[in-house]
């Protein structure tokens, strides 16, 4: 057991993030997308949506600051009538973790399954919306100044 680590997050994909570097890209999948067929590393997720993993996720997960838009969503399909408005929070989430407006990219579906296929790892959700999609670009995690409450133990004489 682990302190503060959202619990909707199993082992598995605790274990992918950590190993991911800059630049390492992650796929959140709807039920719909052929995450099996398309992933090198596949985490089932099945029982949560793409907005509640999301969110559990960039608790953790630091997203690119080197790109002008570090996740990509998958285009509706021409003639498709749907409006995909779980990207309204997926927009919200990453404004509000990362502090980044107008952070989604577009993607043409064939090109983005193909790029889905290049991913580090795709997280296959129960998500029912359609073109509920995410690719999430990794970032840096910049150093930081100690916290008041560490102490540096000096080197003995």
């Amino acid at each position: 057991m682990l302190k503060n680590i959202p619990a909707m997050l199993p082992p598995e994909l605790l274990k992918l993030m950590a190993e991911m570097g800059h630049g390492d890209e992650l796929v959140l999948c709807d039920a719909n997308f052929p995450a099996a067929s398309h992933a090198q590393r596949l985490v089932r997720c099945d029982g949560v949506g793409t907005v509640q993993l999301l969110e559990a996720i960039l608790e953790l997960f630091p997203l690119d600051t080197y790109v002008d838009r570090p996740a990509t969503v998958m285009q509706v399909v021409k003639g498709d009538p749907v409006i995909p408005i779980i990207w309204e929070d997926y927009r919200r989430l990453i404004e509000e973790y990362e502090d980044i407006s107008d952070a989604l990219e577009y993607e043409e579906r064939f090109n983005f399954y193909k790029r889905a296929a290049k991913a580090y790892a795709i997280i296959a959700t129960g998500e029912r919306a359609q073109y509920a999609n995410l690719i999430l670009k990794k970032g840096v995690i910049f150093p930081e100044s100690k916290p008041a409450h560490v102490r540096v133990h000096s080197e003995p004489k």
